[in-house]
């Protein structure tokens, strides 16, 4: 028996990979958040399998379910949203997992920011603009934030940030950003990223919060914040240059990098 801890994606059923959509209908037992996983998804379960919905359950009945299944000899497919490298509560379960001895595997899927990203069209790294994508947070009930991890402190790289969890204080946010990005630096405000109910809300910071008072959104909504986000006079990166030699086409220079 093992528990199969998969990665849902953003939001769209069919951002789930080939590997979870194989794990989840060969499992009789799956653990979703029915809060915001698709239940569309739940169709590539198996039939007559046990459909739990943890979004009411705390951490001591979601063991529970583990150790029915554990007992009964039954795999699980633990179905979190988004990517589980990232915000999905998954340590404190496979902790319990380990003090169990119930073994389990993980199953990436595609994280929120990159739904977000395709929903701008766009990358999030630009070259000579950013080259760096910092994904954070803001302190909240569930988890205060480490005292060095401040988005001012990430705000001070000029890195594009992908804030989380953070559009209920998109006014604190503006306030603490502002004097480092400036008050022109663009946003985006991507809300439900890849679901059908989808929405794109751009901006800059000196008047982001008054769009998103027009368009509210309480939850599910990625905020972004960087030059790179409307950069359009910029240097184009070496990598398919006529002079730039990789293993696969000769140039001018000698270097390397990718194929």
């Amino acid at each position: 028996m093992t528990v199969h801890f998969i990665g849902a994606g953003p939001g769209a059923a069919d951002l789930i990979t080939l590997r979870g959509r194989d794990l989840l209908a060969a499992c009789p037992v799956c653990l979703y958040a029915g809060s915001i996983v698709p239940t569309a998804l739940l169709a590539h379960c198996p039939p007559g399998a046990r459909l739990v919905d943890t979004a009411s359950l705390d951490l001591e009945a979601i063991e529970a379910e583990f150790l029915r299944a554990h007992q009964a000899g039954q795999d699980v497919a633990r179905l979190h949203s988004g990517d589980l490298s990232v915000w999905s509560a998954v340590a404190e379960q496979t902790r319990r997992l380990r003090r169990l001895g119930i073994p389990y595997t993980l199953t990436p899927g595609v994280p929120a920011f990159a739904g977000a990203a395709a929903a701008l069209g766009q990358e999030l790294t630009v070259p000579r603009v950013a080259q760096s994508l910092v994904l954070t947070r803001i302190s909240g009930r569930a988890s205060a934030m480490p005292p060095g991890e401040t988005l001012e402190a990430f705000a001070a790289t000029g890195a594009t940030l992908a804030i989380h969890l953070a559009i209920h204080a998109l006014d604190s946010v503006v306030a603490r950003l502002t004097p480092f990005y400036g008050a022109d630096c663009p946003v985006a405000v991507v809300v439900r990223a890849s679901w059908p109910d989808e929405r794109v809300l751009r901006g800059t910071l000196a008047d982001i919060a008054a769009i998103m008072a027009a368009a509210p959104a309480e939850r599910t909504a990625l905020i972004l914040v960087g030059p790179a986000l409307t950069a359009e006079d910029f240097s184009e990166s070496a990598l398919y240059s006529t002079d730039y030699v990789r293993r696969f086409r000769g140039g001018g220079q000698e270097g390397g990098g990718p194929a």
